[in-house]
């Protein structure tokens, strides 16, 4: 099926799986944060990975929502970790609620992502299992490790590429490996497959970390320049350092909104708007190449194809 059709048996699927039941204001926020909508690609990649390897994409469902609900986990999560007010243009769960509510609708929907996957009875599961536990693990390393790097003067490139791994490709990864072990393929076919979607997580996290900078905020939903404005040590502020040693200067002298207007103004200057770009290219062209060994070994790559120029052309 073609990415669209994919989507929209995935929001049905939801639709008819919305979270419901008592106290409300658990089971409430949980409805909430998963109707926000978004691209989908997680539940996307799964089922795609399962037709990549002869299988159904209705076989693939449960599993798929589990992938998604856990990233909404996640995200309810990270955005009290990073005071955010707006995900996706509305108001955050723990803005809308409380932190202590939103910490509990997260607790819960990583309960109904295993649940979900459980619900699945091919001769996969376990596998499917042991995959999404240590996925669940590099997660919530990634996390503090994103926390960390704010507190230290100096983060090397090495460790933003692995935090960012760990952060949002692993669980790219596990996703589409998961719809080809629903497919029963053999264990270098999921291995290739888990490979290209850690290549194409990472230029999703580079295209991320452009549009978090030079992005439009009415399109991004996000406030722009926000992760400069928490002096978070990202990819451009990492290099921005290796480039110009007053770096750290601008991040300690300004605050907020003067602070992201300075900030960008150098990094683009600097010609580091263009680099990350590069950056997030030299993935998606690794991706490319795992590709055609697929091709190769017989896996229909029609679908990854069209992820990987949905990805690599997207504007938030």
């Amino acid at each position: 099926m073609s990415i669209l059709r994919l989507h929209d048996l995935y929001v049905e699927y939801l639709r008819q799986n919305a979270f419901t039941g008592a106290p409300k204001n658990l089971y409430e926020p949980m409805r909430y944060i998963m109707e926000l909508g978004g691209k989908r690609i997680r539940p996307i990649l799964c089922m795609t990975g399962a037709e990549a390897c002869g299988g159904a994409a209705e076989d693939a469902i449960s599993v798929a929502h589990a992938m998604e609900v856990f990233h909404n986990f996640s995200l309810v999560h990270d955005d009290i970790m990073d005071r955010a007010d707006q995900r996706r243009g509305l108001p955050t769960v723990h803005k809308k609620w409380n932190e202590p509510t939103a910490i509990l609708a997260g607790d819960n929907l990583l309960v109904k992502a295993y649940e979900s996957i459980l619900a699945f009875q091919g001769d996969g599961k376990d596998a499917i299992l042991k995959l999404f536990s240590k996925t669940a693990t590099q997660v919530c390393e990634g996390q503090q490790d994103d926390m960390d790097f704010a507190e230290r003067n100096e983060v090397s490139e090495a460790e933003y590429l692995q935090m960012i791994q760990n952060k949002t490709a692993v669980l790219l990864g596990c996703s589409l490996a998961s719809g080809a072990l629903v497919a029963n393929a053999e264990d270098d076919i999921v291995q290739k497959l888990y490979d290209f979607a850690i290549a194409i997580g990472m230029s999703f996290q580079m295209m991320d970390d452009y549009l978090d900078a030079f992005g439009d905020a009415t399109k991004t939903g996000k406030v722009s320049g926000g992760d400069i404005m928490e002096g978070k040590k990202t990819w451009l502020y990492i290099k921005s350092c290796e480039i110009n040693a007053e770096t750290p200067n601008w991040f300690a002298q300004y605050q907020q909104e003067q602070r992201a207007t300075l900030v960008k103004s150098h990094w683009i200057n600097m010609g580091l708007d263009q680099m990350i770009l590069q950056k997030a290219q030299e993935y998606n062209q690794q991706g490319l190449t795992i590709l055609s060994a697929l091709t190769e070994r017989g896996v229909n790559t029609e679908g990854l194809t069209e992820i990987l120029d949905f990805l690599s052309g997207r504007s938030h």
